[in-house]
């Protein structure tokens, strides 16, 4: 099999992981077993870029079990779990190129691999392989029935895309499904970047002073998370509405460089490049902690505090001081990558079955309804995303209400009155 994996020794450790991960995604569960009956993906070639972890391997099972021939590539150099890519390998026999900390020419020789597969179907985080797709194999654009992206920062470059019509097929955007940026983002993210700040320094958070820049789902939930933990936590904003929204929600909200002079811990998760930069830099505290929980490195300006800084070193696993002329030291976590993924292990997998499991009946979708869709980026279908929310309830034993004919009949009528 053509793969490219760190360590092939590493599969029993990997394959122990996808299980216990799997016991709680039961969601996918459901539907990899209705993929293994129906086969709605027979024939087809998918190529993804996502995150390579536990929970990412049982949506590849389940892709596979529908019939499809998958092959996995990383979407971030430091979010490779390497024992699950052996795994994927070895026991699944799922080709995967991705190892964990692989510079930037091994990163786009991995996305080229799998484009060379010539993908029917792409599943993309972050819009890499996508963008990779269209600018250097477009010949094999027109073979693409569709494709889905599963971050905020990915749909925001094919929206892009499909605003200059460069779009050349279908995209699904499965970040926007309620069951995925409702819970994910939110629970996810807010969880799961605690966990990694944790991991990386073993600080209180308690009593400290928590600067989140972004008040989007990603915000919120990691806002939410250190206020439970004690801290004291601080919005920057450049929306006004989400802004209004983080004071509503009891937060403090000021501009980056006022909180730059305040903050103990940073976070930055808007999506957006520079978040943090020179200016606030100069003027944060001595032992200032700052982290990024968006897709791309580039939300802190590091060449900045490079060039602010007398010496570089690694104190910690995932930790960087950056020691400035005037004494004051910065430390980055994880190079400024994806705290959640780099220094822990990412989003729990009880939240991941919902974003996963959107991935895998679009996939269908996409089979079923290609010939329909135009070159644009498409919400979830609403079926989609209520059936997901239906089997999650399901799996937790949790039963809802549902409109009697009366009330359907007054919901849709416009007859009815005082």
């Amino acid at each position: 099999m053509d793969h490219h994996i760190k360590d092939p020794s590493l599969a029993d450790q990997g394959k122990n992981r996808i299980e216990w991960a799997e016991m709680d995604m039961p969601v996918l569960r459901q539907i990899r077993e209705r993929f293994r009956e129906e086969k709605p993906l027979k024939g087809l070639k998918i190529s993804a870029c996502l995150h390579v972890t536990t929970e990412t391997a049982n949506l590849v099972r389940t892709l596979k079990e529908g019939g499809a021939e998958v092959f996995l590539t990383a979407s971030n150099p430091l979010s490779t779990q390497d024992d699950v890519a052996s795994a994927l390998v070895k026991f699944y026999e799922i080709p995967v190129f991705a190892i964990r900390g692989e510079d930037r020419d091994t990163y786009y020789s991995h996305l080229r691999a799998v484009i060379e597969k010539e993908p029917d179907i792409v599943i993309d985080d972050g819009a890499d392989l996508i963008s990779t797709l269209h600018k250097d194999y477009p010949h094999l654009c027109n073979r693409v029935l569709g494709g889905m992206e599963e971050t905020t920062t990915g749909v925001i470059r094919l929206r892009a895309m499909a605003k200059d019509g460069v779009l050349k097929f279908p995209i699904i955007a499965v970040n926007d499904a309620f069951t995925k940026h409702m819970f994910d983002n939110r629970y996810g993210t807010g969880q799961s970047t605690i966990d990694g700040i944790l991991r990386a320094t073993n600080r209180l958070i308690a009593g400290s002073n928590f600067v989140v820049a972004g008040y989007g789902w990603c915000g919120k939930g990691v806002a939410q998370r250190a206020r439970g933990m004690g801290a004291n936590v601080i919005v920057t904003e450049v929306d006004p509405l989400r802004a209004l929204e983080a004071r509503m929600d009891g937060f403090q909200v000021m501009p980056m460089v006022e909180a730059a002079k305040e903050g103990d811990f940073f976070v930055t998760v808007t999506g957006n490049t520079s978040v943090i930069r020179r200016e606030h830099f100069e003027v944060m505290k001595d032992g200032a902690i700052v982290s990024n929980s968006g897709h791309f490195n580039v939300e802190i300006d590091l060449e900045a505090l490079k060039e602010l800084s007398v010496s570089v070193r690694e104190i910690r696993k995932e930790v960087e001081e950056y020691t400035l002329r005037d004494g004051r030291r910065i430390f980055v976590l994880s190079q400024g990558r994806l705290v959640n993924l780099a220094s822990a292990e990412g989003h729990p997998a009880s939240v991941m079955d919902m974003s996963f499991a959107n991935q895998a009946l679009s996939a269908e979708y996409i089979a079923r309804n290609s010939s329909n869709l135009q070159k644009e980026v498409y919400k979830v279908p609403e079926e989609i995303d209520r059936e997901v929310a239906l089997l999650k309830l399901r799996a937790m034993g949790i039963e809802i209400d549902r409109l009697t004919e009366e009330q359907i009949k007054y919901l849709s009528s416009w007859e009815f009155g005082t």
